[in-house]
């Protein structure tokens, strides 16, 4: 079964640090190494409909599609299929399961600070690793924006 989880926190940074933190080469293999040590992600081009792959050290991940994209605001992923050496795989029973969850990060004006706000899909095995990793790397993201 798939959950949609909602994970969120205040951040006393303007939005494009925040947005550059997120997104960065840099800054997203340090917070996303909090999933996955050694992550990392590439994209062809940042606008919607382009192709993003979020992979591990090994070459495999999952590869998506940006739904939305207004930079410094708004990111939606849609999650298609599974990345196996680098290569794309054919969507099989496994992936099937998952293929077309979303997760989405939105940056939201607060009284003194920005709020970042992830939407994601999880399915019922990945729930309390997510429920345990997600907070810890907004708390990093957080530590990085200051």
């Amino acid at each position: 079964m798939i959950n949609r989880v909602q994970f969120s926190i205040e951040i006393k940074a303007d939005k494009v640090d925040i947005w550059k933190t997120l997104w960065d080469d840099n800054s997203y293999r340090d917070w996303a190494g909090v999933f996955f040590e050694g992550s990392y992600l590439t994209s062809d081009n940042w606008v919607e409909k382009s192709k993003v792959l979020f992979l591990g050290p090994d070459e495999n991940g999952i590869y998506s599609i940006i739904e939305t994209h207004i930079p410094n605001k708004t990111i939606s992923f849609k999650h298609i299929g599974n990345v196996v050496n680098g290569e794309e795989q054919p969507i099989d029973a496994q992936t099937e399961k998952w293929s077309g969850c979303t997760e989405t990060y939105s940056l939201s004006e607060g009284k003194n600070s920005i709020k970042l706000t992830v939407e994601i899909d999880i399915l019922d095995e990945h729930l309390d690793f997510m429920n345990k990793s997600f907070p810890k790397a907004l708390e990093k993201i957080k530590e990085n924006c200051s």
